[in-house]
């Protein structure tokens, strides 16, 4: 098996260090997974995430002019899906899901928009007055 980049391959984790861990590859050679390669979640300790002896499948990124080998176990693996958030409607009751017409849409925009706008003067309006001192 040749080593190269892009080649995905196992190894095994031979040593951890602060900013990562070298995995051994076969062959007599090793390669340097740094701590921003080994999850797709923020690591602070990697010792969470890894052991020595374990077998880890892992992506060669790259390998430099003194035969350095970086490389990747989070790109050796797809990226987990997102769970989509689901936001909640601003309103106070949820609405039918009827097909509305434009109009029908501007007309009832039209009356949210006027009860809040009177909601926030008679509030205002009552600010104003007790600091002038009126009841």
């Amino acid at each position: 098996m040749g080593l190269e980049v892009g080649t995905v391959c196992n190894g095994k984790v031979t040593s951890i260090t602060k900013y990562g861990a070298f995995v051994a590859l076969g062959e007599g050679k090793s390669g340097m997974v740094h701590i921003s390669e080994i999850s797709h979640t923020y690591v602070n300790d990697i010792n969470e995430h890894l052991q020595m002896g374990q077998e880890v499948k892992v992506k060669i990124i790259s390998i430099d002019e003194n035969g350095r080998i970086s490389l990747s176990i989070r790109k050796a693996e797809p990226r987990p899906e997102r769970p989509q958030p689901s936001f909640a409607p601003r309103t106070q009751a949820p609405r039918e899901q009827t097909e509305m017409s434009f109009e029908d849409k501007l007309k009832q925009f039209m009356q949210d928009s006027d009860s809040k706008i009177s909601g926030i003067r008679q509030y205002s309006d009552r600010r104003v007055s007790t600091r002038r001192g009126r009841k």
